[in-house]
């Protein structure tokens, strides 16, 4: 979650560390701080808040070094407060640190015993001070003196250390915490994500877990944690800096909503034959006998990518006639899962660094099953520990309330569908065409809806002020339904639950009343009359209807108190025509309401701790 950057090299080191931070806020944060060296003396300045407060501690600061390290910082062990934030610091050897100490009690008891005094209520702190007490024994030796430390230390880390006394150069450690190195010209980078470098360089390399490198303005130098040399790929960003600004909208989130049409396009392009129905993937295929090898499919996800899991469930059930279980990647691993080597996970993360996905892929894999990440971010821990993946090309996405990659893990779970559905001979070429051809004209009709933009900021600041919401959806379009629901409650901190309509009786009705929006999906489906139903039920107890149709339903704008109007298309792509103005729908109250769109209160981007 929180963010991480370091610099060695010849630049002034505060604006080049102050720069990438503000690429970093979108992970969620709650203090920030930085240390570099300015006359032969380490500085570090830290504070509780946004970046702008340690941008007004730094102002008229001069004369410093091209060695430094930056963090944000959310909290889990010790409240947000300028003490606690980092970079922490032990002696002459400071270190930013992002992920869990599972075992820090232990080890602060011992180091206190042992003369250690500490001020912050961390477990980063601790790791501090055992890389001064290995420093004792090797003096002048920081990169041994971290392998060292990092043999005593259980649980979670991404590591920057550097120390006064050896000034040229950064080592950094990873363990189930992403750390991503660049590589520059006399000048290298550290940083837990790739925005944060990208002004400076496109070429990086992807520490695993269990990996340590020494940083130097010459180069990089990546060994084991046991000191065993390793030969890393030098892998190149595709990303231009400009994706990563907000290109002149208002808000990122907004930004990344309007590019959806963009993005869904580019997650299929290349990869269709609209001859042959056919999909392909550069780093996923099954043949058939592999697809006959597999008897069922256990899809694992958190939050956002949980919806899109759900949503993928009937799509492959109803194309590939395989059993889909799908599981909340948090839940997965404590239950003793039942999967085996003719079992076929699929992991679905936007970051690619999710801890609860990660941990549950690799309790997968540990069972023999063979296992498939869908994924937004290039090199993630996930792309490289699952055996294929699916990458959906949605670009940088900033905002902390997922969108577009949302949009793209959709399509890229309805081109796996078709992909296992041919593998299987379950889906005829004249069938798979036409839905290759409804595929091709989904980014036109996300573009229209994104067009009709106004009506929607017409409708919000009728109901801004309302305190509750209710979102009914039936079948697939149930996982939308709590999809809308939880962009409405990430940004606007409106209470909002999502039901499948079914269910309205079984409780949801008692809380109907004037005050009370329901938003109802009704596409014009085989369940539609049933769902239309649910609003004669809602307007005869006084509530009020925000309908999502699929063109032109007279009977349901008699009713309905709003009508969005979504245009047609195929069953499995309608979720993702239906998503878009509940995208917009969230953000235009949010905006009314005065919250922080992009960085919601205590959410981060990347939950990469449990």
């Amino acid at each position: 979650m929180c963010g991480i950057v370091g610099y060695i090299g010849q630049q002034d080191v505060v604006p080049v560390i102050m720069d990438g931070l503000k690429r970093l806020e979108y992970r969620g944060y709650d203090s920030a701080g930085i240390a570099y060296v300015k006359n032969g003396e380490i500085t570090i300045k830290r504070c509780e808040g946004k970046i702008r407060n340690l941008e007004d501690l730094l102002r008229g600061e001069t004369a410093r070094t091209g060695l430094g390290l930056g963090h944000t910082r959310w909290a889990t062990h010790g409240r947000p407060s300028e003490e606690n934030a980092h970079p922490h610091r032990s002696g002459d050897t400071v270190l930013v640190h992002n992920g869990i100490i599972e075992n820090y009690l232990q080890l602060k008891k011992a180091l206190m015993e042992e003369g250690f005094v500490f001020t912050s209520e961390t477990d980063t702190e601790v790791i501090a001070h055992l890389i001064v007490k290995y420093l004792r024994k090797t003096p002048a030796d920081l990169p041994e003196a971290v392998r060292a430390a990092l043999q005593e230390v259980e649980g979670a880390f991404a590591l920057g250390v550097m120390n006064l006394k050896e000034p040229d150069r950064i080592v950094a450690a990873k363990m189930a915490s992403p750390l991503v190195l660049g590589l520059g010209n006399g000048e290298n980078f550290l940083a837990s994500d790739i925005p944060a470098i990208l002004n400076h360089t496109r070429k990086v390399i992807f520490l695993d877990d269990g990996e340590m490198a020494v940083l130097s303005r010459d180069g990089v130098t990546v060994t084991t944690l046991a000191g065993e040399p390793v030969d890393k790929e030098v892998q190149h960003i595709t990303w231009s800096p400009v994706m990563a600004e907000k290109g002149g909208y208002k808000h990122f989130m907004l930004k990344e909503i309007f590019e959806q049409p963009r993005a869904i396009l580019d997650t299929f392009r290349g990869r269709i034959s609209r001859e042959s129905g056919d999909a392909f993937f550069e780093q996923f295929a099954l043949s058939p006998e592999e697809a006959k090898g597999i008897d069922k499919i256990v899809m694992i996800a958190c939050g956002t990518s949980y919806h899109a899991a759900l949503v993928g469930k009937f799509i492959v059930e109803e194309m590939a006639r395989i059993p889909v279980e799908v599981d909340i990647a948090s839940e997965f691993r404590y239950r003793d899962p039942l999967v085996d080597g003719r079992t076929l996970l699929v992991c679905i993360s936007q970051s690619g660094e999710t801890a609860d996905t990660l941990a549950a892929l690799r309790e997968a894999k540990s069972k023999g099953a063979r296992t498939l990440g869908i994924c937004n971010v290039l090199g993630s821990s996930i792309t490289r520990d699952a055996d294929g993946v699916i990458y959906t090309h949605a670009g940088p996405e900033i905002g902390v309330a997922s969108t577009k990659a949302f949009t793209t893990q959709l399509v890229a779970l309805y081109l796996f569908a078709i992909h296992l559905s041919r593998s299987l001979g379950r889906l005829s070429t004249e069938d798979a065409v036409a839905l290759m051809e409804d595929l091709a004209r989904l980014p036109q009709q996300v573009e229209a809806i994104l067009e009709a933009e106004e009506m929607i900021q017409k409708i919000a600041p009728l109901y801004a002020d309302r305190s509750d919401f209710l979102y009914l959806g039936r079948g697939i379009h149930y996982p939308i339904a709590l999809e809308g629901a939880l962009k409405l409650k990430e940004i606007s901190y409106i209470h909002a639950e999502g039901y499948p309509s079914g269910e309205m009786k079984h409780g949801p009705i008692a809380l109907i009343d004037e005050r009370m929006p329901v938003v109802a999906l009704l596409p014009r489906d085989k369940v539609f009359e049933k769902a239309r139903g649910n609003v004669e039920e809602v307007k005869a107890r006084n509530g009020i209807v925000i309908a999502l149709v699929t063109g032109k339903e007279p009977e349901i704008e008699a009713k309905a108190d709003h009508t969005i109007q979504i245009p047609n298309s195929n069953h499995y792509l309608t979720p993702i025509l239906m998503t878009i103005p509940l995208q917009l729908l969230a953000y235009h109250i949010a905006i009314l309401r005065g919250t922080d769109v992009d960085q919601p209160r205590n959410l981060a981007k990347s939950v990469t701790v449990e």
